[in-house]
């Protein structure tokens, strides 16, 4: 009698243990593979994962963001993924991720596994500095200003390039990129420098060269795309500046004013340029020195590119823009025409403004 009572005291708590393992396997499945919410109730929540974040952090941030259901039991999935079959650990990848509440534990790990970041899409347009660039990564919480242009300053990235300068001033090239928050700004100095040299490879003028043999058709070609409006005009404005050079005088170009004035010299834009500007003194000044300047004063996109590398055959000296609504010029051949337009086109903006 005593040995089957004690057989169904052993048998009564062989089945609490194992009615209690299967509750506790119910909860524990419970709690990874059934989400927070709802699909019908979901929401978004953005989670930044900063590079080197722990697990445990991760988990931590997870629960205060109110994604999952304990932090324990995500550290363990991640660490010790055998709900899932695997082998490994889960490899979370640093990032910013657009998670929903209604994702389980599980898609979580595997999105975070994945790299599958929310991106920040930006338009950088042709004709900006570097440092212009900097400040809209800035803005657009990319990367810090200073830490772009320190990147684009980096002699020994610039080298690897074998650009003949020292900085990639004139090669981040202007266009759409899709980017991530906090990304390391070398890591976007390389993506917009390889876009450019994508870009021109099918170019006449650069296909086929090195990035020294074409430097100063990048210098040119950054002057012309800060001095045009109408696209069609861009040739006839880098043929200006090409016989100007042949010539061995001044550009005399206005832009390369604004960028002493504002890149070199750290001073707001100007609304106009004066007669003391001019006389800056600065390698970078084409009224005081003949030649194109030591350094591209923008990035320049296509347009300009190919303006630049293959300008036609003119006898224009000179352009002044005549139709400030479209941004049309007049191109002379003699400074006396040149002239002529100048006070014709002020002539009838005066009379058009009474």
């Amino acid at each position: 009698m005593k040995n089957i009572k004690l057989n169904k005291t052993v048998s009564y708590i062989l089945t609490a243990a194992l009615a209690f393992i299967v509750v506790c396997a119910a909860a524990f499945i419970f709690q990874f593979y059934v989400p927070v919410d709802s699909v019908k109730n979901e929401e978004t929540v953005r989670v930044e994962i900063p590079a080197g974040t722990s697990t445990k952090k991760i988990a931590s941030i997870l629960k205060q963001k109110k994604l999952i259901r304990s932090e324990q039991l995500f550290y363990l999935n991640a660490r010790f993924p055998l709900m899932t079959f695997r082998v490994t650990p889960y490899l979370i990848k640093s990032g910013v991720y657009t998670v929903k509440s209604s994702m389980s534990m599980s898609q979580i790990l595997t999105l975070m596994e994945s790299g599958q970041q929310e991106y920040i899409k930006i338009l950088i347009p042709e004709g900006l500095t570097m440092g212009k660039i900097g400040e809209m990564l800035e803005e657009e919480k990319v990367c810090s200003s200073q830490h772009f242009i320190n990147a684009c300053k980096n002699l020994r990235l610039v080298n690897e390039y074998k650009i003949p300068a020292e900085s990639f001033e004139g090669f981040l090239f202007p266009d759409t990129y899709f980017l991530t928050p906090g990304m390391d700004p070398e890591t976007v100095v390389r993506l917009m420098v390889n876009n450019f040299i994508s870009k021109v490879s099918d170019v006449d003028g650069f296909k086929d060269r090195s990035i020294s043999d074409y430097y100063n058709t990048v210098v040119l070609a950054s002057i012309v795309e800060r001095e045009y409006r109408v696209p069609e005009e861009a040739p006839l404005i880098a043929s200006v500046f090409k016989n100007r050079i042949e010539e061995n005088t001044g550009l005399y170009s206005c832009a390369t004013i604004e960028y002493i004035i504002t890149e070199i010299l750290g001073r707001p834009h100007p609304d106009v340029i004066t007669y003391d500007d001019l006389k800056i003194d600065s390698p970078y000044n084409t009224y005081k020195w003949a030649g194109l300047t030591p350094g591209p004063i923008s990035n320049p996109g296509l347009i300009a590119l190919k303006a630049a590398a293959n300008p036609p055959k003119t006898d224009y000296f000179y352009f002044t823009l005549t139709d400030s609504n479209k941004g049309t010029h007049t191109f002379s051949k003699s400074f006396s025409s040149h002239t002529q337009a100048g006070v014709k086109f002020k002539t009838k903006k005066a009379a058009s403004s009474k």
